[in-house]
């Protein structure tokens, strides 16, 4: 059931980022050119996500169990720590250089696209990176609680 419904789920995704044209890194850069031919449909797509996700997010909070019957996990930090604004750094540069997102990448990675093949298995190789190096790091508190 759970692999059926995170197929559909994804699914469901991909085609939306298909329609929405954010499979196209050009769309991305468009978006991302605020001294040139600035495109605000990105902003639009990612409005719509964050209203829907508020909505989802809001009936989660309400559930003791997910859809397909396992315990509700929702995260419960919420700390704003340098990991997480270094890795948002990162991710915005390749996002930035690449005009490559990770959802849109692995669309186009089904449409055998030579620069999401490279940007995917770059995104695989700086995970496997952080399970190896980033896990045997010690854990720094919150921004501006460093001991």
């Amino acid at each position: 059931m759970r692999a059926t419904l995170s197929f559909a789920v994804g699914l469901v995704f991909g085609i939306g980022l298909c329609i929405s044209g954010m499979t196209e890194p050009a769309k991305v850069l468009g978006f991302l050119d605020l001294c040139g031919l600035w495109d605000p449909s990105l902003a639009l797509v990612m409005g719509g996500a964050v209203a829907v996700g508020l909505v989802a997010f809001g009936l989660a909070k309400r559930r003791r169990f997910a859809l397909d019957g396992e315990p509700m996990q929702l995260p419960a930090v919420r700390d704003i720590d340098r990991p997480l604004v270094v890795g948002s750094l990162i991710f915005g540069v390749g996002w930035g250089l690449a005009g490559i997102c990770p959802g849109p990448g692995i669309v186009d990675v089904g449409f055998v696209n030579p620069r999401a093949l490279v940007f995917v298995a770059a995104m695989a190789a700086g995970m496997l990176a952080f399970r190896f190096v980033g896990l045997r790091l010690p854990a720094p508190g919150p921004i501006g609680q460093d001991a």
